[in-house]
């Protein structure tokens, strides 16, 4: 299954977002992730849109989860950025061309059909298994105890000169 590129970035910003003691802007998570803000801002309106992140306006503002990151599945943010529809359409294709099965004989989907919505079955099963709050925990794993305090740290400005 193929996912747009904002899916990961909108799943970056989600991790980021869990250390965070206040709203974080649009830009200063473009900034740390050294990606197009503009390309970012997109991602974080669909979050916003889909209830996983929202606005808060004014001097203070930027961006916050509204739930808990163990309540946020990689398949909310999947939905969220890339839609709710599915990754395989069935055109029945086998209807066409000089040996086309009438439509009548077509009594059920297609091998081909089957075959890929129980594919995407698994992985939707596979990406709504998996949290934010889990990606959270795996990148201290991976990057060390103190990476996700980093973060923080350069989100509120610690860091800066």
């Amino acid at each position: 299954m193929k996912m747009s590129g904002g899916v990961e970035w909108a799943l970056h910003c989600c991790v980021v977002l869990t250390v965070s003691s206040r709203p974080v802007p649009a830009a200063r998570l473009a900034e740390l992730h050294d990606v197009s803000g503009s390309y970012l801002a997109k991602q974080l309106q669909s979050l916003a849109r889909a209830g996983l992140i929202h606005s808060v306006q004014g001097k203070a503002g930027g961006y916050a989860l509204t739930r808990a990151p163990e309540s946020i599945t990689l398949l909310d943010v999947v939905r969220a950025v890339d839609g709710p529809g599915p990754a395989f359409v069935c055109t029945e294709i086998r209807q066409r061309g000089p040996l086309a099965t009438p439509a009548n004989a077509c009594t059920r989907a297609c091998p081909v059909a089957r075959a890929m919505w129980t594919a995407e079955e698994a992985w939707r099963q596979a990406l709504a298994a998996v949290t934010i709050a889990d990606l959270a925990r795996d990148v201290g794993t991976d990057s060390g105890p103190e990476a996700l305090p980093a973060v923080r740290a350069w989100l509120t400005g610690a860091n800066d000169n």
